[in-house]
Parts: C-alpha cells; structure tokens; sequence
C-alpha cells in the first residue's frame, strides 16, 4: 500500500526566508496522520550541514519520515560550467537527502530557454542526470525527476514541461536509481491530458505529487490554446483540496495499481490553510483504501 507524505504549499517561503522553522511545520503537520513530510532544498534551516540530524529527528519523533527532497537543478544551462555548478549543487542535495533519511531526490530538466533546441536540450539534460547517478548510487537514493512546470524562483518554465519532450527524456535515462515523480496536475499546465501522460511513463513511476486544480474559467481547450512560454502559473488555473478538482484519482490509482505501485504519494496542496490539507488527506486515504485493499 502507498505511503502517504505532504509538502508544505502553503509555507514554502517562510521556510525558505527563515519567517517559520521546521518544528512549527512538523507541529501542523503531526495531527494528519500522515506517513512522512517532504523537504525542500531551499529550507533556511537546510543551509548548515550540522543540523540535518537534529531536522531528522525533530520529523521521526512525530512518528513520520523524511521519504523525498524537492530539489530544483537548472539543468538546461548553456554555459558548461554553469552546468557544472548545478551538477555539484545536486550532488550536494543528494548527499542531503541521504543523511535526513530520503531515499528519494527530485531532479529537474532546468528552464525552456528560447535559444536551446529540443535536442541541444535533452543531449545536455540527460549528460547531467547521468553526471550525479554515481553520486546517488553511492548514497542509496533514487533521482526522481517530475513532469513539472515551474519552479518559483526560474523565469522560464521548464525545458521538458510537454509530455512528449518528457517522456523522450525518461527514454534516454535507464538506470536503477532512476524513476518519475509523477504530477497529474502539471500536464494540465502543459496542455496535456494526465492520465496519457501516466500511461506512457507508468512502468518507470516510482513517486507521485498529489494535488487538484481548479478551472477559475473557460475551458481546458482555453488553457491550451493560452499555454506557453508564460511567466507564472496559468491565471484560468487554481489550486483546491484534492478530489474536487479537475484530477480523476480513481483513474490515476487504478493505473498505478496494474503496475504495482507500492512507493511514496506527497500531498502537495493546502495553499488555503490547514484545513484544505485535511480535507486532501481524508479523501486520498479512503482512496489508497479502496484501490489498495489490504
């Protein structure tokens, strides 16, 4: 049966800007019965190697784990040794990862910039991953890279946003200590239909992003007529508890089970507060439940 984790959506730039530590967040979160709490790179209290330990602890005594780090490589850099900085800086988060106790490390394609083309692109994306493989071998952490859209800090959304790109990229990279975090809620971002995207990526799944999203209006043709190249999530777009959204879950756990998914799920909602969040965990554990059966 999944496991079940949550990011916290809501916090993340207090936590990055240091407004809100870690035991507060642990503090929230403990309540919601949740299995593990994912990190982000960029935390504030991240930043000294030497209190890792204490992080982890302050997390395993509320009962839960550290099961994935959120990280956002710039893999795309046309500059070599730009590229090489982003190479040492996942290393880094690698090596983080393992001593929090996360066996699972995101990594990015890096920013669709208008001067790289599609194959320049994934040539220099996937000699990066491959780069950082030994250093994830080393520590038993699995690279996870997710079908996303953008990370808050980028100008440009990201290079292999579109299924086809990504799903090209997922081709070229086979290794053990290499799957896909999947988002069915950033293919809408792309213009593309979630559960195509799961079909074409399900045997190489090994986490997923839980969220919903919201049409605020228009349509989903609308939104793929709008989509690209824009600064910014979409405007006809809007986060929400999960199950009452745009996702169909029970297709996309129906999916997950035929190929015996059995890894981690993060909630990443909550953007409205405390109480959305536990409306998404309420209705992701009774479907786990359901489609899991024990």
């Amino acid at each position: 049966m999944p496991k079940l984790a949550a990011f916290p959506k809501a916090y993340i730039r207090a936590l990055v800007q240091g407004g809100m530590n870690l035991r507060e967040w642990v503090d929230l979160a403990a309540p919601l019965g949740l299995d593990g709490l994912e990190f982000y790179s960029g935390f504030h209290e991240l930043a000294d190697p030497k209190r890792w330990p204490e992080l982890r602890r302050t997390v395993e005594s509320a009962g839960m784990t550290i099961p994935m780090m959120c990280c956002s490589p710039d893999f795309s850099q046309l500059d070599p040794t730009l590229r090489r900085q982003e190479i040492e800086k996942e290393k880094q988060w690698i090596r983080m990862s393992a001593e929090l106790g996360a066996k699972y490390c995101r990594v990015l394609s890096g920013q669709r910039r208008p001067q790289l083309t599609q194959e320049q692109g994934l040539r220099i994306v996937v000699e990066n991953i491959e780069a950082c493989l030994p250093e994830a071998e080393k520590c038993g952490v699995t690279l996870i890279i997710e079908n996303h859209y953008k990370d808050d800090f980028w100008e440009y959304p990201e290079f292999a946003q579109k299924m086809d790109v990504f799903c090209e990229l997922v081709s070229r990279i086979h290794h053990p200590r290499f799957g896909v975090n999947y988002d069915p809620s950033n293919a809408f971002l792309a213009g593309d239909d979630p559960l195509e995207l799961l079909e074409r990526v399900k045997h190489r799944v090994v986490t997923m992003h839980a969220s919903d999203r919201f049409l605020l209006s228009g349509t989903l043709e609308d939104l793929r007529r709008e989509e690209g190249g824009a600064q910014g999530y979409a405007k006809r777009l809007s986060h929400g508890e999960i199950g009452k959204g745009l996702n169909d879950y029970d297709a996309i756990f129906r999916i997950l089970r035929g190929v015996s998914f059995d890894s981690w799920i993060s909630i990443e909602d909550g953007v409205d507060g405390m109480e959305q969040l536990q409306g998404s965990v309420r209705f992701l554990k009774a479907k786990i439940a359901q489609h899991w059966p024990r």
